[in-house]
């Protein structure tokens, strides 16, 4: 064997030493982010087009596991309640235990005691709700609203039954953080700004972007790996049949 064969053959089996580390690498990523987010997060599909337009009629959400203490006013939950038809359903957090909730000040806007919140996130340009009301949000309850609030049943409606029109924070089963489906709509959802200088701020949102990221990077890391035999072959053939061409004739 000569000596260029030696060092050819080692870094051959230098480079079949780190595709083999690519691709388990990339399979841990791969599988781990899939795993991570089936243990965190649920998908739910959104029947009513309540919460238009954050979230359309049929679009498919992916919603972080959590308990009703973690959620924060301005998130979107997914939630259960007897009251409410006892279905999972999808609204707003706009007030939280002790807040004071009304609709609407001079310009419109929904007020959280007695401080006006904007809302970039609802439908047209109207009033925050085209029925004035004002509760007081029971401690350890939520008061919830969709962002379609012309066409939302809500906390609004509730109040009509003589209680506080809230929902108990046990009632939350998740807080949403994407639209996944369809493709067109992907997106995470956003944390609203005008919510963030009330007491208890809001909430961060969860690590569905860090997931996506060990999915992305360990399928670039498998199909990487895995493509570096046949092109290391391909290119050795090559390098033979050109050192073969300029191999002198006797």
């Amino acid at each position: 064997m000569s000596t260029a064969e030696g060092v050819t053959d080692g870094h051959g089996r230098a480079g079949r030493v780190l595709s083999g580390l690519a691709v388990a690498v990339g399979l841990v990523l791969f599988l781990g982010g899939f795993v991570w987010a089936a243990v965190l997060y649920q998908p739910y599909s959104v029947p009513t087009d309540s919460m238009e337009p954050t979230i359309a009629r049929g679009d498919h959400v992916l919603a972080e596991r959590v308990t009703g203490g973690e959620v924060r006013r301005g998130d979107v939950i997914v939630f259960k309640d007897k009251v409410w038809g006892d279905l999972p359903m999808v609204k707003r957090v706009v007030g939280v235990g002790g807040d004071k909730v009304a609709c609407c000040d001079a310009r419109g806007r929904l007020t959280i005691n007695g401080r006006p919140v904007e809302e970039p996130y609802l439908r047209g340009s109207g009033p925050a709700s085209p029925t004035g009301f004002s509760a007081t949000v029971p401690e350890g309850s939520l008061f919830l609203l969709g962002d379609h609030r012309a066409d939302s049943v809500d906390s609004r409606v509730h109040l009509a039954d003589g209680g506080s029109g809230a929902v108990p924070r046990s009632a939350v089963r998740a807080r949403v953080d994407a639209t996944a489906w369809p493709v067109a709509g992907w997106g995470m959802i956003e944390r609203p700004g005008s919510f963030a200088g009330l007491p208890g701020g809001t909430s961060r949102p969860g690590p569905l972007p860090l997931m996506i990221a060990a999915v992305i990077a360990g399928a670039v890391l498998i199909l990487g790996g895995a493509a570096y035999g046949p092109l290391a072959r391909r290119l050795g053939r090559r390098g033979k049949a050109v050192r073969a061409r300029d191999v002198p004739v006797p």
